[in-house]
């Protein structure tokens, strides 16, 4: 993030981002706008805490043309919680799992899997838009999860998709529940695969399942592990898009 274009500190970018996927309809460049013309071009955690619900829904009415917040399709009750959001009263997840230590060379013949997240130990996030990734190390007959990563900076990023590609840029294998073709053209490019599974689930029955294909019979798409190319592991993730 660049802060000469971005003057935000980074807790204080963390808390705007995910106030403004707390409001329906308003986007991360809205509520910076609206930020600002309360605060002055600096953002930080101390001047945040100066927003109020007012300041919501006469800014955000002023921007729509109407003044009343149902009209704007987001509703008093999500300002409310935007603003407890902003203020630093709602920390993230409660329900997230705990990472636990992990050292190279712990889990023998591993790989590292990425679970795109926006809530507790859940496979149920967009490759772009999700808030968190899990990041567990899977052997055919052990697992762990050796990290939670916020993916919210990736809202200011220049290139989200790339943004987030780096963030999981260890990682062998990314499980979303959807993903665009030219976000998993990055994606591999970044010498990870990419595996959509639309009804999503709890993470550890998908890595349960994962280890299974481990142990029994490893598909083809492990084959990058083992050194096929991008481009060719690009045609091989278009034909099984086709097959869908």
């Amino acid at each position: 993030m660049d802060q000469r274009t971005m003057p935000i500190t980074q807790e204080a970018a963390l808390r705007v981002a995910l106030a403004s996927r707390a409001m329906p309809n308003v986007t991360l460049p809205r509520l910076i706008a609206l930020l600002q013309s309360h605060l002055g071009e600096q953002i930080d955690t101390d001047n945040l805490r100066a927003i109020t619900v007012t300041n919501l829904k006469t800014g955000l009415g002023s921007m729509d043309g109407e003044e009343d917040d149902e009209d704007m399709g987001i509703g008093i009750d999500a300002m409310k919680l935007a603003v407890r959001i902003l203020w630093g009263e709602v920390q993230d997840d409660e329900n997230l799992p705990q990472a636990e230590p992990y050292a190279d060379g712990d889990i023998p013949d591993s790989l590292r899997v990425a679970i795109a997240s926006d809530s507790g130990n859940e496979l149920n996030g967009h490759f772009g838009s999700c808030l968190r990734y899990l990041v567990y190390q899977v052997s055919a007959t052990e697992s762990r999860l050796i990290g939670v990563r916020s993916a919210l900076e990736a809202d200011f990023a220049e290139d989200k998709n790339l943004f987030r590609c780096q963030l999981i840029g260890d990682c062998h294998v990314l499980y979303v529940v959807s993903i665009g073709g030219p976000a998993a053209a990055k994606v591999i490019r970044a010498d990870i695969f990419p595996i959509k599974l639309p009804n999503g689930g709890p993470a550890p029955e998908v890595i349960g399942r994962f280890q299974q294909a481990l142990a029994d019979s490893p598909p083809p798409w492990l084959a990058k592990i083992l050194g096929v190319s991008a481009d060719k592991r690009l045609r091989l993730y278009n034909a099984e898009e086709e097959d869908d």
